[in-house]
């Protein structure tokens, strides 16, 4: 019978008695279920796995020594099948480093890379050394190495709320960005403190989730280089060196041995304040390349199991990023799937969002999969039950699955059809009316209810990825040149419009447009079906001057400028009372109880209502969201009509019982007033004017006996 180092609540701690000395240290066969570097009680446990090595070596390291205090060789006794395990008694976790090396074959054509010379950091690394402080050059050159870290975070005993999909709006930040400028205002700039510290503006906002773009070890050194006198690094950081490690750059302080700890402080104080973290995951590729990049871990553990290979031993590239991950290989699996449970168990983590998932989906040769073992097994996977999970459903080797992407009804997607087809929408691009009613009733044509359920699609017109809101009013085209790369990277088909003039201007006609187009795009996206997500800084229009792939701009172009928010206040008010109509109306949101009125959850109009195919020539797009609200008892009903046209449109609404009347929430075309309280809407005319490039959204209300009809 096997045991896990967790099984030793039942042993009894003077069982565990050193048979052997290795270099002066007392050792016995360890726990060989338990990958990683784990405490137990007098020692500590190390675990690693090869199917190709022919030996290994524990090297152990004084704190920043360049050369090990101890080498321990694995006897062939502490191998089981191709699993190294041993505890080495008398360690004293807070005063050593710990890498691996391994011998065995060198076959480049075989994809064997064995290499005795080569320092390894454990793939099951809690933490990674010479890491913490942001920018400066670390140790790649001869090897990576882990450290051993406390668990003993107390959590209290409040389990936190799971918000269901539906009633989710999720926030998209890059957690150095979002406080790294001094407008911030906070104590801990750039840090999962400073995160913490805006923790009151995100409640004020009234978002509810907070999406982390890569949170997991990288190094932002990987390829540094100077532009036009400016340093570039790899600031998104995605190019994972260890799955299992927070990036401790992003700590306001050291954490030795104890690296997370301020991670977790901060989800629990989001969770305190009833905000989810859903992490952006890298699981496509590693930071380690292609042929010509570094070896420091994976390629040296198994190379021909961690990496896709091609029949002469070089890297498929379906990342773009020179290599990628062989996610349906069953030791990749293993790894990834003990990884998210690691990160829900330890920190608590409330979903994952998957980097160019669709590669997630693809055979060892590249070939796509009918049935993904790795994306059944997440789906199914009793740990991370509870969790979103939420696939960015393409890759960079073509292959494109938004509404077809592997589901059983458990996995969501960002819904870059969404994203596209609303910004050609919004700009006023003829013959999009009718897909963009699609994309408001939560993209029906895409994700059946019947196979994908009622929460599939992930809305959003920005992300990290291209323009910001701002910008994409602002600019026709991306303006890339501080990247270094000639304006080559980056997308083309951004499906912007400058409104008139590209970039800054002080023309008052076109700020005016620019700021009616920002929230046209808000009150769309929080009145659609489908869980809204947004980019952070696009409530006080935060720019980044047109550049549409900011990945390596570490500088005021990435950083969020905080005093917008002073100067954009209007913008933000209208974000924050857009968000919380959302709450307000869970007609929007989801299926209710049948309308008593008799209307349907959710039913498509043009300019006249219950006109569902709008001419081709059509620029209007009108949607009706209605139920039974039980917990308040009474009808929810929202019309929500969008005139993407230059010119203004006369609009028809439906008849409602003598009863009820229609009111005014939303006007973006008002120049005096676009937002009105809840007992100050005016009442609508059923036949009304619905202005050039705006949206109007009402609200069916029954008339009070004091009320006008």
């Amino acid at each position: 019978m096997s045991m896990h180092a967790s099984d030793l609540v039942i042993v009894p701690a003077r069982q565990l008695k050193p048979i052997d000395t290795i270099d002066g240290f007392q050792v016995r066969p360890g726990f060989f279920r338990d990958f990683g570097a784990t405490v137990i009680p007098g020692g500590v446990n190390f675990t690693i796995q090869s199917h190709g090595a022919a030996s290994c070596e524990l090297l152990l390291f004084h704190r920043e020594a360049e050369t090990p205090f101890a080498v321990l060789q694995f006897p062939e006794n502490y191998r089981i099948g191709f699993v190294y395990s041993m505890i080495v008694f008398g360690l004293d976790i807070e005063e050593f480093e710990y890498a691996f090396r391994l011998d065995g074959p060198y076959d480049e054509k075989k994809g064997l890379r064995f290499d005795p010379s080569k320092i390894l950091l454990d793939p099951y690394a809690r933490a990674v050394t010479g890491q913490s402080r942001w920018g400066h050059k670390n140790r790649a050159d001869h090897g990576y190495r882990a450290r051993v870290v406390h668990s003993n975070f107390d959590w209290g005993p409040e389990r936190h709320t799971q918000i269901p999909m539906e009633d989710l709006i999720i926030y998209e930040l890059h957690v150095r960005g979002f406080t790294r400028d001094s407008s911030s205002g906070v104590a801990c700039p750039g840090t999962f403190h400073g995160l913490e510290e805006k923790i009151p503006y995100l409640k004020k906002l009234g978002v509810n989730a907070v999406e982390l773009m890569p949170i997991f070890e990288f190094d932002e050194m990987r390829e540094a280089r100077v532009v036009d006198g400016i340093h570039l690094l790899d600031y998104w950081g995605y190019n994972p060196v260890c799955f299992f490690a927070p990036n401790t750059s992003y700590c306001s302080s050291l954490e030795y041995n104890r690296e997370g700890l301020e991670l977790k402080k901060m989800i629990k104080a989001l969770h305190d304040n009833g905000i989810e973290v859903i992490l952006d995951v890298v699981f496509n590729h590693t930071a380690e390349g292609n042929e010509s990049g570094p070896c420091f871990s994976f390629k040296g553990f198994d190379n021909n199991i961690y990496y896709m290979l091609t029949p002469d031993g070089k890297y498929y590239n379906f990342s773009g990023c020179g290599n990628t991950l062989n996610c349906n290989h069953p030791v990749v699996q293993e790894m990834i799937l003990d990884c998210l449970r690691y990160w829900v168990i330890e920190y608590r983590v409330d979903g994952f969002r998957f980097d160019l998932a669709s590669i997630l989906g693809r055979n060892e040769d590249g070939v796509p999969m009918n049935q993904p073992p790795l994306l059944r097994n997440l789906a199914f996977d009793s740990i991370l039950g509870g969790v979103k999970l939420i696939a960015e459903a393409w890759d960079a080797g073509g292959l494109y699955q938004v509404g077809s992407f592997p589901a059983w009804k458990r996995w969501a997607e960002w819904n870059g059809r969404y994203r596209d087809d609303m910004r050609c929408f919004l700009k006023g691009d003829p013959g999009m009316a009718r897909i963009a009613a699609q994309r408001m009733i939560g993209s029906p044509d895409l994700y059946d209810p019947v196979y994908r359920g009622g929460n599939a699609s992930v809305n959003f017109i920005t992300c990290h990825d291209g323009f910001t809101l701002y910008d994409l009013y602002s600019y026709n085209q991306k303006h890339n040149e501080a990247n270094g790369w000639n304006n080559t990277d980056g997308f083309d088909d951004n499906n912007s419009w400058n409104c008139g003039q590209e970039g800054e201007t002080d023309d008052a006609g076109i700020m005016a447009l620019r700021w009616k187009m920002i929230k046209n795009a808000c009150a769309v996206l929080m009145c659609s079906r489908g869980t809204p997500m947004f980019l952070s800084g696009d409530e006080f229009a935060d720019t980044r001057h047109g550049n549409n792939n900011p990945y390596c701009q570490d500088n005021e172009i990435s950083w969020l400028n905080w005093n917008l928010l002073k100067k954009n206040k209007d913008l933000f008010e209208f974000f924050r009372y857009m968000i919380a109509f959302r709450k307000k109306h869970p007609a929007v949101r989801k299926d209710l109880e049948p309308s008593y009125i008799g209307f349907p959850s959710m039913s498509l109009h043009g300019l006249a209502p219950w006109e569902e195919n709008a001419p081709e020539s059509s620029y209007a797009a009108c949607a009706l969201f209605s139920g039974y609200d039980e917990e308040l008892q009474r009808e929810d009903l929202v019309y929500v009509a969008v005139n993407s046209h230059w010119e203004a449109a006369h609009m028809t609404l439906p008849d409602l019982p003598e009863n009820y009347c229609w009111k005014i929430a939303v006007n973006t075309g008002d120049q005096k007033q676009q937002t009105f309280a809840e007992e100050s809407m005016p009442v609508s005319e059923k036949t009304l004017l619905l202005g050039e490039r705006s949206v109007i959204i009402f609200v069916g209300e029954e008339i009070s006996l004091s009320e006008p009809k």
